[in-house]
């Protein structure tokens, strides 16, 4: 078990408290993994300047969701599997996207499943990519700019997963239905 807090507005740094303020403005509350990045001010602005810029890439919120999930998923990140099923549900990603990335298996279009591979050879070969993958990618209807815009999301799930990952983050309550466990 951590020992790693997780911080509420009166116990976090006075640098942390801003972005606080930004996740109950946000969710309602603050998350259990934005009290525990918290305890780094840069660490929290960080996930949220990268969370709000890759928002704004040119992905569709099916696309993000493969990408977030399929991050999360490969990373076996207990949290944010199920925190963003939750977010996929409120952005009204099609149940059997999410169902597919939660486990493992195939996507519902061709161009989804494009993204999800090109997520997992980015992410499996640490940014390593050929030529023939690239142009597969490129082929399934995808450009440079959304290939680039998926090192962005990598990024941002990098802070998370791996913060979770040594913090073993307790899930919130209110993603606790869609309770995750890497096969």
């Amino acid at each position: 078990m951590s020992t790693l807090k997780i911080h509420d507005q009166n116990s976090a740094p006075e640098k942390s408290k801003p972005f606080l303020e930004n996740s109950i403005k946000s969710f309602g509350s603050i998350p259990n993994l934005h009290g525990v990045l918290a305890g780094a001010p840069g660490l929290i602005e960080a996930y949220q300047k990268l969370h709000q810029l890759f928002i704004e890439t040119s992905f569709t919120n099916e696309e993000k969701t493969v990408v977030w999930q399929t991050i999360n998923v490969e990373h076996a990140c207990h949290y944010c599997v199920p925190a963003h099923t939750a977010i996929a549900n409120m952005m009204q990603v099609a149940p059997e996207i999410t169902e597919a990335l939660r486990n493992e298996t195939k996507m519902p279009t061709d161009k989804l499943q494009a993204l999800h591979e090109t997520t997992l050879i980015l992410v499996r070969n640490r940014g390593r990519i050929s030529d023939k993958e690239v142009e597969a990618f490129f082929n399934a209807g995808y450009n440079q700019q959304q290939l680039l815009e998926i090192i962005l999301g990598i990024s941002q799930k990098v802070i998370s997963n791996y913060t979770n990952h040594i913090a073993e983050t307790p899930i919130d309550p209110s993603f606790e239905k869609f309770a995750w466990k890497k096969k």
